[in-house]
């Protein structure tokens, strides 16, 4: 569970979308903050949200996630309503937060009845049966006498009373539920490796599905099948928990939005825990990250710019599993470090954010409400809404180089899948060439000339069909590491077998500057890449290149001179050049993050225009038009 007062969705009445936007759904405009909703405070949030510039009021009073209101939430409830009824009267949006499988029974050292004493079966265990119940030290936000106990979801009347709860609270008029935690019990010390749960409930289930007994499976052998059938039950459980959820809610409100707060990335923790974002993203309107392969607790100070640029495939990732959905992001800036101050690596943070196309949610230390700085955040936030068509609205590829993420490989060798993976996206970040990342969802409509395999170590038949149609429609493929295309020899397919991604994710660990060389010349030339526009930018400066409105746009985002915990202050990238064909563009709109949109003279060289660029302090958006 993520420490809160109240998280806040509440939208900003004076930078309301236009009718003609294509923003109309508010969960693609949000400027985050959080606040504990109490029984007469609805109308000090909306008003503190608006004159801070926040769109879309994220609140707090958990219903589900407290034995007290779980059993009895009429005056929470009442609160939720009040709350929406303030936003909505101020042009905002609002969502509250509900805890997933946690729930916690206050002072429950006093109490004639906890949810663990009360229904002890509900829990989920162990192989050895030991209970998910926990005390105060498990975790931050559990308080001295209270109880912690996770759920399974298979525990039917917990199950119909959570659903109850879901629609009661829809019917409340609230924009949206957030839904915590929603995981198996297996990030607590102790359960890391307890692929929990073993509760009879999820047993039995697994067995009716399955037929096979979870207590006897090879926990953590990913070369036994009922195990790897085990990992996909507990993904799919988990799904199917947050997809009946929102079926629930738009029973009693079809306009409502459900969100889940997830934070395993596209690393191997979703497959341990068991929320799958590439999943769940199918099942919610909205996912809200809560991030944490940045690096040093994935706080904004800590990370070097390695970390950022990991970071930054993640955010890719995730808005390619999204398929035009929206990506919130809830990280950390800044947690009293003496050497750096907040608005940096607050600017830093919102930077990485908007330059991927996901939304930024401000939030003191390490918690999900107030701000490390005020005024820095309003600043952000006003910015973001004056130029949110330009952050948010679809990003369309226009000839990429394609890269594959493969859920069934990160589920069952993730460490080497994700080398090859990141190693290649950041490469082509690092190289300023255009990609798309492409998932078994969206493989069947790839257009762009050629795919990447990153040590892909596991296919379906549709999958390998797939590929073989990219290779008729004369596309081709260029397969790392491990082959399980089972494709013949063909001069449209390239194998290598030593993955270049691997190799150029170890060569930026020992020197960022100098990693763009080291052994990646050859795999770039193999990708024929014939890249529009040219960019010349240093290394440190990432790209995204689409197609917004129509118009050509590239995304930059500088993370040079950065230094964990020492320096948030970027060196200003500079000597940075773009070369369109002519007949494309006539002149070039430069926009900073921060800063006014203004207009970049081009010069003329045979068929094409130059641009040079300002220098880049942080981030900027690059846009052309012809006359």
């Amino acid at each position: 569970m993520s420490i809160l007062l109240a998280a806040g969705f509440v939208a900003w009445p004076g930078a309301a979308a236009s009718a003609d936007s294509g923003l109309e759904d508010w969960t693609h405009r949000v400027r985050i903050a959080a606040y504990g909703l109490h029984g007469n405070n609805a109308e000090a949030i909306v008003r503190d949200a608006t004159a801070s510039q926040v769109f879309g009021i994220e609140v707090d009073n958990d219903v589900t996630g407290r034995y007290e209101s779980l059993l009895d939430p009429q005056e929470k409830l009442a609160a939720i309503r009040e709350l929406a009824n303030e936003a909505h009267a101020a042009g905002n949006r609002a969502f509250v937060y509900i805890a997933g499988t946690e729930c916690i029974t206050r002072d429950a050292d006093k109490a004639a009845h906890s949810l663990a004493r009360d229904h002890p079966d509900w829990l989920q265990r162990k192989r050895s049966g030991e209970p998910a119940l926990f005390k105060r030290g498990a975790a931050f936000w559990i308080a001295e006498g209270d109880e912690d106990v996770w759920i399974s979801p298979y525990a039917k009347a917990w199950r119909e009373l959570f659903m109850t709860r879901v629609r009661e609270i829809a019917a409340t008029g609230i924009d949206g539920i957030y839904v915590d935690v929603p995981y198996w019990m297996t990030h607590f010390d102790g359960w890391e490796d307890s692929w929990a749960s073993f509760d009879d409930h999820t047993v039995e289930a697994f067995r009716l599905k399955t037929g096979l007994d979870a207590r006897d499976l090879r926990l953590g052998d990913f070369a036994d099948p009922g195990f790897r059938r085990w990992v996909e039950f507990r993904i799919e459980t988990i799904t199917e928990f947050m997809r009946e959820i929102d079926a629930n809610a738009k029973s009693v409100n079809p306009q409502i939005k459900t969100i889940a707060e997830i934070y395993p990335g596209i690393e191997r923790e979703a497959v341990v825990v068991g929320a799958d974002v590439y999943e769940l993203y199918r099942v919610v309107d909205a996912i809200a990250h809560e991030y944490e392969f940045g690096g040093g607790d994935h706080m904004a100070t800590s990370r070097t710019p390695l970390d950022w640029l990991r970071y930054q495939v993640g955010m890719r990732s995730f808005r390619a599993f999204a398929q035009g959905k929206a990506t919130w992001m809830l990280n950390y800036s800044w947690d009293g470090d003496k050497e750096v101050a907040p608005p940096e690596p607050m600017m830093n943070l919102a930077m990485s954010h908007l330059m991927a196309g996901v939304h930024f949610w401000d939030a003191a230390t390490h918690v999900m409400s107030g701000s490390n700085d005020l005024p820095t955040r309003r600043r952000i936030f006003r910015w973001i809404g004056e130029h949110e068509r330009t952050l948010f609205a679809p990003r369309e590829p226009l000839r990429p180089i394609g890269v594959y993420f493969s859920p069934a490989t990160r589920n069952l060798a993730a460490d080497e899948f994700l080398r090859s993976y990141q190693g290649v996206l950041i490469l082509l970040m690092q190289r300023h060439l255009e990609f798309q990342i492409v998932t078994p969802r969206t493989l069947a409509g790839f257009r762009g000339p050629v795919l990447v395999l990153p040590d892909v170590r596991a296919l379906t038949e549709d999958e390998r069909a797939a590929l073989r149609a990219h290779l008729a429609r004369g596309a081709r493929l260029v397969v790392t590491g491990t082959d399980a295309t089972s494709l013949p020899a063909s001069p449209a397919v390239t194998r290598v077998a030593a993955c270049p991604g691997k190799a150029h994710l170890h060569a930026l660990a020992e020197d960022l500057m100098k990693a763009d060389t080291v052994g990646s010349a050859e795999f770039i030339r193999t990708l024929a890449a014939d890249p529009t526009p040219v960019i010349e930018a240093p290394a440190s400066v990432v790209t995204e290149i689409a197609q917004v409105d129509g118009k050509l746009h590239v995304f930059f985002a500088n993370f040079g001179g950065l230094v964990a915990r020492k320096n948030a202050v970027q060196a200003p990238a500079s000597a940075i050049r773009v070369r369109v064909p002519a007949a494309s563009a006539s002149h070039a709109w430069f926009l900073p993050f921060l800063g006014e949109a203004r207009e970049i003279p081009g010069r003329k060289r045979g068929e094409a225009i130059v641009f040079a660029l300002p220098a880049i302090p942080k981030g900027a958006v690059l846009w052309f038009e012809a006359r």
